[in-house]
C-alpha cells in the first residue's frame, strides 16, 4: 500500500515510510469506532486520501517555519500526510467536529508527529495567520475564501506567493468563475496517472 506513496516520492527516509505505513492500521481502528472515512472507502486509504493529501507536496515544498492552516481537516486530509511529508513546517488543524479532532490528535501522537497542532474549531473562530490554508473540498470557493481571507500572513517565506491551496473534483468552472484572473487550476493526472484522479484538481489562489 505504502508503494503508492513511494512510486511518487521515492526520496522518503525510513521514518516517513514509517509513519505512512502505520496510518493503514491507525485510521482502520479508529474508523470502527468514529467515523471519518466512508467505510467503504477505508480499503483506498493510501489513493483516496493519502495519495490525493499529497499532491499539494507536488505542486509546492514547504520551505521549513512555513505555518500551514488545514481548514476542515475532517480525519486529518491533507493535513496528517503533508506533515509527514513537511517535518520542517507547522500545521494546525481544525475542525467543527470534535470527534474527528479526537482522532487526528491519536494518529498524530501514535506516529510521533510533532508539527501538527489539531483543534475542535470552526474556521470563522481561526484568528491566526498563515502561510498557506489547505482543504479538501469542504465547501464551494467562494464561501471557503471568504472566511480564510483574514488568516492569510502577508510575509512570503516560499517560491509560490502566500494564499489558499484546494484539492477538488468535478466540473469547477462556476466556483471558480469569481477568481478566474488570478487562480492556478492543476488537474490531478499531470502528477499521478491512476485513474481515480482523472476528474480532481488542485487549486491555488495566492492571498
Amino acid at each position: 500500500m505504502i508503494q503508492i506513496i513511494q512510486k511518487y516520492f521515492p526520496d522518503l527516509s525510513d521514518l516517513q515510510c514509517r509513519q505512512f505505513e502505520a496510518l493503514d492500521t491507525l485510521y482502520k481502528e479508529w474508523n470502527a469506532k468514529i467515523n471519518v472515512i466512508s467505510r467503504k472507502d477505508i480499503d483506498n486509504l493510501f489513493l483516496h486520501h493519502v495519495l490525493h493529501s499529497l499532491s499539494i507536496a507536488k505542486f509546492i515544498r514547504f520551505k521549513a517555519d512555513t505555518n500551514v492552516l488545514d481548514f476542515g481537516t475532517g480525519g486529518g486530509f491533507p493535513g496528517i500526510p503533508l506533515a509527514i511529508m513537511f517535518p520542517e513546517a507547522n500545521f494546525k488543524m481544525i475542525d467543527g467536529t470534535g470527534k474527528k479532532i479526537k482522532v487526528v490528535s491519536e494518529v498524530a501522537q501514535a506516529i510521533g508527529l510533532e508539527n501538527v497542532l489539531p483543534q475542535h474549531r470552526r474556521g470563522e473562530e481561526e484568528k491566526g495567520k498563515f502561510d498557506f490554508i489547505v482543504s479538501r473540498a469542504v465547501m464551494p470557493l467562494p464561501d471557503l475564501m471568504k472566511i480564510v481571507r483574514k488568516n492569510i500572513a502577508s510575509d512570503q517565506h516560499n517560491a509560490i506567493g502566500n494564499g489558499v491551496i484546494v484539492l477538488k473534483g468535478g466540473h469547477l468552472e462556476e466556483e471558480i468563475k469569481p477568481f478566474q484572473k488570478i487562480a492556478e487550476q492543476t488537474q490531478l493526472t499531470t502528477w499521478f496517472e491512476e485513474d481515480w484522479f482523472k476528474e480532481k484538481h488542485l487549486i491555488y489562489i495566492p492571498a
